[in-house]
């Protein structure tokens, strides 16, 4: 099993914006039959994330599917209007579960 990290850096002006549109890929994933989350860290290091979204898949060609895919309704506009709330480029972790 993989899991993929997205992190977001946002202002706090736009978090409740980004809290919305990272739900959505939440939704999107699980429309998918995927398990996805919102993660919303307590405390953050220097540099940390303010808001991050990580879905588990069994292949890495989920991720590429999910990815192209999105919700299906506009996903173009709605990655375009996602990245003009984000202060950076997400960060994207991809990590191997072992056991």
């Amino acid at each position: 099993m993989y899991l993929a990290r997205f992190s977001y850096e946002v202002l706090p002006v736009n978090r409740q914006r980004a809290l919305d549109f990272i739900r959505r890929e939440v939704e999107a994933a699980a429309g998918a039959g995927l398990k996805a989350r919102l993660l919303v860290p307590l405390t953050r290091g220097q540099g940390g994330a303010a808001l991050q979204f990580e879905v588990e898949l069994t292949s890495l060609d989920q991720l590429e599917t999910l990815r192209q895919r999105g919700d299906g309704k506009d996903a173009h506009d709605w990655m375009h209007a996602f990245s003009q709330v984000l202060t950076a480029p997400p960060g994207v972790e991809i990590l191997r579960v072992e056991g």
